[in-house]
């Protein structure tokens, strides 16, 4: 009879699964900037960004206001590697002239309350943090501020909405201040956020919070990039739902039962807190009092007699709810509370009414499961995975005290998700020890990012020191063309005897060889002028083992001419004897297009009795001794040469070349008069700085970091391409490794444990740089790029790791906007004009394929060459297309010299 009397009261899984699905709704509504302010449920950011992590320490304060008692709390988190705190409090009750009066009032209670807790435990005069429990919903715009938005509860405290009570309490405890009381207040700390930080310090899967009490609230971890009311994408943020405010806007209407209703009219607050009145504590025994009255008054208990106990408001609380319920004793309670009440049950009365309790806790942990659920599955979702572990940290009297709520709780949540293996871990210490571990792992993530700054402040570099290295590569620049200082210059200058810009006359075929990197390619090119004009390329690549790259001259350029007859073969041409670019992208001195000394290797390369030799006669020797072809080789390239010619063919203005990959480099077209150690005063020659090797004179130390020193003197040439080592993509993984294995060893990154992958050389490829800076990629997605490099690291390391990455690459960038404004200025003095338009030709994975590098560089030269309007171009294939056409330059300007 009672079941069909109250089967609204009854929810089918389907039902609950509707409710799940209008709460996740809900969610996404309150964390849209658009949509939040018309959404019931605030999903308010509590500012809380990370969880326990077991290294937190110290003495910690913690008051609590919100529930019918006020706590003040002393917590001593231990660094004993056990993760243990000890925790003393003192309870202070909160009469009603404070709950209900004016706002001064009860910030000076708590400040009291708090005096006297101090002095009990003698902690006068001593400075600590102090988190405030403050358990209503609040706006927040930091962790130590928040905005009233409305009591909720019992409390209807004057003059305190719409303020933010973190100043209202340092005003009270100011008054204090000079007497007895010194607190640097850190976070303010909703109830919710407390507990599942409580539970987060024992277990460090529990990113969800759950209140089911008095009044009834859930927190949880969420993605930072879903907070649209947040500045910043990186890493998460504790949540505060909010959620008892859910169907305020009428969406749980059709679940609302007529005695829902008349609760909520009655009540302090009608028409919000809807899905809280019919869930918390509060609200429940009045619930079950109202169903009572109906049923007697229409004669289904009691004989129809109503006692002026069940007409009076309160009389059935939750306390008795729960002890009609017991298993055992559960009738016996209810005939001793009923006839307490004057109600005189019958047996049958007593059954009657333990249903109608049962039935009535039972919705409640229903509802709160749906919705539990709906967080469940979004942070599943979140993460991307198919099934998920996780612990939900809750707290509350109803849930703790009522004989069945959590095992109902437990197993409809488990029904509702059953991708989610959920544990439920009861808060032990209440939430004033969760708010002192907010202040603990505050003041670790302060004291974290004071000296992750001391580390990465000095990869910052202002206007005026990015000026300073554009002045000091523009004297460099100058020593190294003049004849008296050329010799002892940095920046070497070097002549590459290309004279000249494609014109489109150009054509035939022609070969290109590329060697620069760990592959070596060989090309035929087929140049085609005219109106037709175009570039076809064919080539073929082939690997050159480190055994080559570090053995003796001799074995490099005979693996060269082998790689060369395969392709000749490959190709159909072996016969042909055709013109034949170079493109050997090592520092060469030239005394003529057709000839180059290598003046030292980089990148790797070791090869004995190179150095000091022509790499275009010991390509002829290796040819020689081969024996199966003949080659023209006409003209040895360098890369940087390549890629501006490459662009040149597309764009008259393109006069600059530059390489941001491995290496980095930049040529570009400096008149004759200018360059002392070439005869001749006549045209252009393009110039190959060779800027990799500024700074070997000590002109930049002042920017150098020890992690620079650190790379550069595990490096193959140390002293050497010191300028490379800090823009090029081979170096700047290397030195984010260095500075990572710092930070891991004063205990900020990876627990402080150096794993073995991290102490391996070279680990952090530029490609991993450029994977974990990528905009798109969730914090997620970078866990699994340092997981696949053996690092395992939380969400709170892979932050750390893309900001190191950041600083690193933002560095490199800028100091290679630093130099090529140097050369754009110069290009522009040159000239003689006042505004400058240029091309730059760019190639290189770095400049290619990195997320921001591109962008910091052109706003670096825009900043510092104000006066030059520069574009960059992309080069297609400089090394291999750019190779061919310098060939082809050089064949037309030789045909047009004999004629």
């Amino acid at each position: 009879q009672v079941d069909r009397y109250l089967h609204q009261l009854h929810l089918s899984d389907n039902a609950l699964l509707d409710v799940m699905a209008r709460f996740q709704a809900e969610m996404v509504k309150g964390l849209g900037r658009d949509t939040n302010p018309t959404a019931t449920v605030k999903m308010l950011p509590s500012f809380v960004r990370s969880l326990p992590d077991g290294s937190e320490k110290g003495d910690f304060l913690a008051v609590d206001l919100g529930g019918s008692q006020f706590g003040a709390h002393q917590v001593t988190v231990l660094d004993d590697g056990k993760q243990s705190s000890q925790l003393e409090s003192k309870f202070y009750p909160t009469p009603k002239e404070v709950t209900q009066g004016n706002g001064a009032e009860l910030f000076e209670y708590v400040a009291d309350c708090l005096s006297d807790f101090m002095e009990t435990k003698n902690l006068k005069h001593k400075k600590l943090p102090l988190a405030f429990m403050f358990s209503f919903p609040c706006k927040q715009t930091k962790l130590e501020e928040g905005v009233l938005l409305g009591w909720t509860k019992h409390f209807r405290v004057r003059g305190v909405q719409d303020t933010d009570v973190v100043s209202s309490l340092h005003k009270a405890l100011q008054k204090h201040k000079a007497s007895d009381i010194d607190v640097d207040v850190l976070a303010l700390v909703n109830d919710t956020v407390g507990t599942m930080m409580t539970c987060g310090y024992d277990d460090q899967r529990c990113e969800v919070g759950v209140i089911i009490g008095t009044g009834t609230n859930a927190c949880y971890m969420e993605e930072m990039r879903h907070i649209s009311l947040v500045e910043g994408d990186e890493g998460r943020m504790c949540i505060n739902t909010e959620w008892g405010a859910f169907g305020d806007d009428g969406a749980l209407d059709d679940l609302r039962t007529e005695f829902d209703r008349e609760l909520d009219l009655g009540s302090l607050n009608p028409g919000k807190q809807l899905f809280e009145k019919m869930i918390s504590s509060l609200y429940l025994g009045e619930l079950v009092r109202l169903i009572l009255l109906k049923m007697t008054k229409q004669g289904l208990l009691f004989n129809g007699k109503v006692s002026a106990a069940l007409l009076t408001k309160g009389k059935i609380e939750t306390k008795h709810v729960s002890a009609m319920e017991k298993y055992k004793e559960g009738l016996s309670n209810a005939k001793e509370i009923l006839t307490e009440l004057n109600l005189f049950p019958s047996e049958e009365d007593c059954l009657a009414v333990q249903q109608v309790c049962t039935i009535v806790s039972f919705r409640s942990a229903n509802l709160c499961a749906a919705a539990l659920a709906a967080i469940l599955t979004r942070l599943r979702e979140n993460k991307k995975l198919l099934r998920m572990r996780t612990t939900v940290g809750i707290d509350g009297g109803l849930y703790k005290t009522h004989p069945k709520y959590a095992k109902r709780l437990h197993k409809v949540v488990r029904r509702l998700v059953p991708m989610c293996d959920v544990r439920f871990l009861l808060s032990e210490s209440g939430s004033g020890r969760g708010a002192a571990v907010v202040a603990a792992v505050a003041s670790r993530l302060a004291a974290q990012r004071r000296h992750i700054d001391t580390v990465l402040t000095p990869f910052l570099l202002p206007l005026a020191v990015l000026r300073e290295v554009r002045d000091s590569m523009r004297a460099e620049l100058e020593y190294g063309l003049k004849r008296e200082t050329q010799a002892s210059a940095t920046v070497k200058m070097l002549p590459t005897y290309v004279c000249g810009m494609p014109d489109g006359t150009e054509k035939g075929k022609f070969l290109a060889l590329d060697l620069g990197g760990t592959n070596f390619r060989v090309l035929l090119v087929k140049i085609k002028s005219g109106r037709r004009r175009s570039v076809q390329m064919y080539n073929k690549i082939f690997a050159i083992p480190l055994e080559i790259m570090q053995g003796t001259g001799e074995e490099l350029f005979d693996h060269i001419v082998q790689c060369i007859a395969d392709f000749l073969e490959y190709m159909g041409i072996k016969g042909a004897r055709l013109p034949l670019g170079f493109t050997f992208s090592f520092p060469c001195r030239q005394a003529s297009i057709d000839k180059g000394t290598l003046v030292g290797w980089t990148k790797g390369f070791k090869a004995t009795d190179c150095e000091g030799e022509d790499v275009v006669d010991m390509l002829r020797e290796a040819i020689r001794r081969r024996n199966e072809f003949d080659l023209d080789i006409v003209a040895v390239v360098n890369d940087t040469v390549g890629t501006m010619m490459t662009c040149g063919y597309e764009d008259p203005n393109c006069e600059i070349g530059l390489i941001a990959g491995t290496g980095s480099n930049v040529c570009y077209m400096e008149d004759m008069k200018n360059i002392e150690i070439v005869e001749g005063n006549e045209g252009k020659m393009c110039i190959n700085t060779e800027w990799g090797a500024f700074g070997d004179n000590g002109c930049i130390d002042h920017i150098r970091t020890k992690y620079d020193r650190e790379v550069d003197e595990g490096s193959l040439n140390p002293g050497k391409q010191r300028y490379e080592k800090m823009t090029s993509g081979m170096y700047l993984g290397e030195i984010v490794r260095q500075i990572l294995i710092d930070l891991t060893k004063q205990g900020l990154l990876f627990r402080g444990h150096i794993s073995e992958s991290l102490r391996k050389r070279c680990i952090f490829e530029t490609k991993f740089l450029s994977q974990i800076e990528s905009d798109r990629l969730a914090l997620l997605q970078v866990r699994r790029i340092l997981q696949e490099l053996g690092l395992d690291s939380t969400c709170d390391d892979s932050i750390i790791v893309k900001e190191v990455c950041g600083v690193v690459s933002r560095r490199a960038a800028q100091l290679c906007g630093a130099g090529l404004a140097a050369i754009v200025e110069k290009k522009r003095e040159n000239r003689g004009v006042e505004h400058l338009q240029i091309t730059v030709g760019v190639d290189g994975t770095l400049y290619k394929l990195h997320p921001h590098f591109s962008r910091v560089l052109r706003e670096t030269v825009k900043e510092l060459a104000p006066q030059c309007d520069v574009t960059f171009m992309l080069s297609e294939d400089g090394s291999g297309k750019g190779a061919a056409l310098i060939t082809a330059v050089a064949k037309r300007l030789h045909n047009v010299g004999q004629k």
